[in-house]
């Protein structure tokens, strides 16, 4: 099932509308949730729709929340977001770092009190426009265990980071320190395919294809899979994403962050207040002057692309080059949905009384 970009973004946001969000920001978080789609990154599109509106009815996401600095200096400042939707907070988060760094150089915020955001590319891309880059993390349900432990104790806990270049177009890197999202397994689920090895381990911490691993007591390993493909280098990363989004702003961190499913309590004794982010700006012109500096991006990129592939592989790709090509395909062509996600839109639509 393929459908218009501009049908699904009008459903997305009329459904948030009933839920209680203001007109701005139902427009803001559909924007965001869409850029995922567009992007090829399905599993957090409106794939996830249904979730938000689930953990809204369970009392756990604020439709019209206060955001506000609580804390701040001049490059730096702590965000609470009171429990309101991810894809709003984060970019009221990311412009204030923006708006620091046109200021300072720099801007640094930490959130706490938030929810899911969304990609991470998108908060770290808003700073492309003001020739800045920009640094986007979040930590995330507890689905990951350390290397050699059984325990679920990290998130998926992405790293995005947006640079601008000159003629070319941005490097984007939107990863997630996990060898692959809780989102692609989603997807494997629903075409009832099994995970390749190195994603999922089960209940006894054993290598497992199974897709549904995770739901039966398992755990999705760190980026790399096992210690001797590098998984502690994977569960390094994904700690300090935790701890810069989370210990650093009083947010939920490791095992205390609450899960993304509604079905499962957030931990009775928390440690903070809901899920955390963190996000950069920093001004180009803070380090050399603008032009020169995307000057030598645009070579960078450019020899780069050059590189000379190995064999069966038409070309070297810079970071960003799948999901800028996907989404000019995707808003000319539409968006494609899995009938299991088509499904839950149009019962959430019937639910709602909203159309698709």
């Amino acid at each position: 099932m393929v459908i218009e970009y501009q049908q699904l973004f009008d459903f997305t946001k009329r459904i948030l509308l009933k839920i209680g969000c203001p007109e701005t920001d139902a427009e803001l978080a559909a924007d965001v949730l869409l850029s995922a789609d567009l992007r090829g990154i399905d599993s957090h599109g409106v794939a996830r729709l249904s979730g938000y509106v689930r953990l809204w009815e369970k009392k756990r996401i604020n439709a019209n929340p206060n955001i506000k600095i609580v804390h701040e200096t001049p490059s730096t400042a702590v965000v609470d977001g009171d429990a309101g939707l991810g894809l709003v907070v984060a970019p009221f988060a990311m412009r204030v770092a923006i708006e620091k760094a046109k200021n300072v150089g720099t801007g640094w915020v930490s959130v706490k009190n938030s929810n899911h955001y969304g990609i991470a590319g998108y908060h770290s891309m808003m700073a492309l426009e003001h020739d800045m880059i920009g640094l986007s993390f979040t930590n995330a349900s507890p689905l990951v265990a350390p290397t050699f432990s059984k325990e679920r104790l990290l998130g998926t806990n992405p790293i995005s980071v947006a640079i601008p270049a000159g003629e070319e177009p941005p490097f984007v890197a939107d990863m997630a320190t996990t060898t692959a999202a809780n989102g692609k397994l989603e997807i494997l689920q629903r075409k009832e395919q099994d995970a390749p090895f190195g994603w999922v381990q089960d209940d006894q911490g054993q290598p497992t294809q199974d897709a549904n691993g995770v739901k039966k007591g398992g755990a999705l390993l760190p980026l790399g899979g096992d210690r001797d493909h590098g998984s502690h280098k994977g569960y390094a990363l994904g700690s300090i994403v935790d701890i810069f989004s989370a210990v650093l702003s009083g947010a939920n961190y490791g095992p205390w962050v609450p899960p993304f499913v509604a079905f499962l309590e957030p931990d009775p004794n928390p440690v903070g207040e809901g899920l955390g982010h963190f996000f950069g700006a920093m001004r180009v012109d803070a380090f050399r002057p603008s032009s020169d500096f995307k000057s030598h991006m645009d070579n960078w990129i450019r020899r780069f692309r050059s590189a000379q592939p190995t064999d069966g592989n038409p070309k070297v790709l810079i970071p960003g080059d799948p999901e800028r090509d996907l989404e000019k395909e995707r808003r000319s062509g539409g968006i494609p949905l899995l009938k299991p996600v088509f499904e839950d839109l149009l019962k959430l639509g019937d639910r709602f009384e909203v159309n698709l």
